[in-house]
């Protein structure tokens, strides 16, 4: 049975049915909604910045800045912090229960451009003329939760739906560089997909370019032109951020997260994480105990 819920100082929707456990929200305040919502954990978040004025987010320990008319997509395997933010932010919230992005991959081509790509995440830029599209689409998702019905999570579903392809048009466009092709955007699509499945197991090239069904020249020479990170400094990257993560948001200790992150010996997994940024796991966890 779905669960509607709606509330308007700041403004917060919800469409949650109980016996799926599927939940979409919609807020113009994410600052002060997050943990207002009936279900807070394994959330995917779209964030726009519907103000005159940029705003200021910190994801992973790192900060942001959204200008005024951008958006960003984030999901459950970052940490969103809204400390430093000080304007309200408008923010789409849902699970997979509502909509699974690998579901829907095939249709919209999104996984792993605007969610779940081992590369920066994305931020992207409403263009001027699409203003109003974009206006007419946030009063379209108002006006749907003033009509509970029984196909409600269906009509929700379709708008999702909807600003996500947009969203992903944009982001082709904005974000891929030009000279590549639809073919060789896929590719590179895909294989941030598959970092972020086997990134734990699978650390060279050659894994990614078999399961590509490419040579791991071929690879190589696409990365050469989309940006300047290679194939291997992405799967090293993507590894150090989830070591970061599991030192700065949990309480593993050092030798737990080297064999979670498939390391045999800790002393490895150690020479690795000074490699990448310069600290010791355990200089890394007093520099962060230190600045909190």
């Amino acid at each position: 049975m779905s669960c509607l819920r709606h509330d308007f100082t700041p403004m917060i929707h919800e469409f949650y049915n109980l016996k799926i456990g599927s939940i979409f929200g919609f807020t113009d305040d994410i600052k002060v909604n997050e943990d207002r919502f009936s279900i807070t954990e394994g959330t995917i978040n779209i964030l726009w910045n519907r103000n005159n004025a940029v705003v200021e987010i910190e994801i992973d320990d790192m900060p942001f800045q959204l200008k005024p008319n951008q958006l960003m997509t984030t999901t459950y395997l970052q940490h969103i912090s809204y400390e430093k933010t000080e304007l309200p932010l408008t923010g789409f919230v849902f699970n997979r229960a509502f909509y699974c992005i690998s579901d829907h991959d095939s249709e919209v081509s999104c996984n792993g451009i605007l969610f779940f790509g081992t590369q920066d995440l994305p931020i992207i830029t409403i263009p001027k003329d699409q203003k109003r599209k974009f206006n007419a689409l946030y009063e379209v998702f108002q006006d749907e939760f003033s009509t509970p019905d029984k196909i409600q999570g269906d009509m929700l579903q379709m708008l999702l739906k909807r600003l996500i392809i947009i969203c992903t048009r944009l982001a082709k466009d904005q974000l891929i560089v030009k000279k590549l092709d639809n073919d060789q955007i896929e590719v590179v699509r895909k294989f941030n997909v598959l970092v972020d499945t086997h990134y734990k197991t699978k650390r060279k090239v050659s894994d990614y370019a078999d399961l590509l069904f490419k040579s791991p020249k071929t690879l190589s020479n696409l990365f050469a032109m989309y940006n300047q990170k290679s194939p291997q400094q992405i799967i090293l990257e993507r590894l150090a951020l989830e070591a970061k993560r599991l030192i700065h948001f949990t309480n593993k200790q050092n030798q737990e997260i080297a064999y979670e992150l498939g390391f045999n010996d800790p002393a490895h997994f150690s020479r690795f994480f000074k490699k990448m940024t310069s600290f010791s796991p355990s200089q890394y966890r007093e520099n962060k105990l230190t600045s909190i």
